[in-house]
């Protein structure tokens, strides 16, 4: 099990004195799918440098690892995700027809139960909060109590393809719609200084305005998309078509885009747009970046990469910690 270095106290017991409160640390993971594996080798590497937060906060991906960190979760996580195959993904994604997504979730809801059984956010030994976004209002939704296997369902809940999840009489759905790296969460709860780690891939820049779409171009017909075939009844056409949507999650194919690639790419989009807006509005103390390459949304099997890159990413950042946190608070390392 994931442990946690010694925690200090105000209270300095060598010298028998009262010592200045130090500053509150919150660690904010943002959205990313399958991406968000590299948090595991970013808490583990933030452990490895003696830093503890006082406060974690999450969005998407990012709520179901810090909640697994702030309940010792993490090796337990690590262990799942680096045993994920194509196979093992595929079979996580129970079809549904009855529901607001394609996928009913239950499978990995009794995985999480597995793992975390009953804790509430409110027993967790570190402050803990995942963010999730409310279907009909856009409210963005904090969950700070309650039970944590609930917040992390309704804080993954990704449009289309999971069922929304009814928490406290509301429908919510993923927290990346509306802060995909929620820093003004860890501040409203009391962080001091906020470490935030935020997850970009090469797939989009800063984005700019294309006047001509045929400029340097040579004109293709697009290959047509697949669709599903006409006969063997309709509960069969839709058993294969939702069959062609896992497919296209967990590994895409050539040619024209499936409705899969159309709307998880469309969400990256959004939520890539939206997380540049609110970090230039609210820039934490440190943005540790997660450079995930070319990895996909969907590609969970691809854990071993992801753990390194986080673990690199915060150790080129060492220094940059060291000068925003107290050196009691991350030691060099030996």
């Amino acid at each position: 099990m994931f442990g946690y270095p010694m925690r200090k106290t105000d209270e300095d017991s060598a010298g028998g004195g009262a010592r200045p409160a130090r500053p509150k640390v919150g660690v904010v993971l943002g959205a990313g799918a399958a991406r968000g594996w590299a948090h595991i080798g970013a808490l583990q590497e933030l452990a490895a440098l003696g830093l503890v937060p006082d406060i974690v906060v999450g969005s998407s991906v990012g709520a179901v690892v810090g909640g697994c960190f702030a309940a010792g979760r993490l090796a337990a996580l690590e262990s799942f995700a680096r045993a994920l195959t194509k196979r093992r993904v595929f079979s996580l994604m129970d079809v549904s027809f009855s529901g607001g997504g394609l996928i009913g979730g239950d499978r990995l809801r009794a995985r999480l139960e597995e793992s975390m059984g009953s804790i509430n956010i409110e027993d967790l030994p570190i402050r803990f909060a995942g963010v999730a976004t409310e279907i009909g209002t856009g409210h963005e939704i904090w969950l700070k109590r309650g039970r944590l296997v609930e917040a992390m369902r309704a804080s993954y809940a990704l449009p289309g393809v999971f069922e929304p999840v009814r928490l406290g009489g509301r429908w919510l759905i993923d927290g990346a719609i509306v802060n995909p790296v929620p820093i003004s969460v860890a501040r409203a709860l009391g962080a001091d200084k906020v470490i935030a780690l935020n997850i970009t891939s090469d797939g989009f820049g800063r984005g700019t305005a294309i006047q001509d779409p045929h400029h340097g171009t040579q004109s293709q017909t697009p290959e047509p998309a697949p669709s599903a075939p006409r006969s063997g009844g309709v509960i069969d056409g839709l058993r294969r078509g939702a069959g062609l949507f896992r497919r296209q999650m967990v590994s895409e194919g050539p040619g024209a885009p499936g409705i899969a690639s159309v709307m998880v790419d469309a969400f990256n989009i959004t939520q890539d747009r939206i997380m540049r807006s609110r970090l230039a509005g609210d820039p934490p103390d440190v943005l540790v970046t997660l450079r995930v390459g070319k990895i996909g949304l969907f590609e969970f099997h691809r854990a071993d990469e992801l753990i390194a890159i986080g673990r690199e990413a915060v150790r080129k950042a060492s220094d940059e910690l060291r000068e925003h946190v107290e050196l009691s608070r991350v030691r060099a390392p030996e």
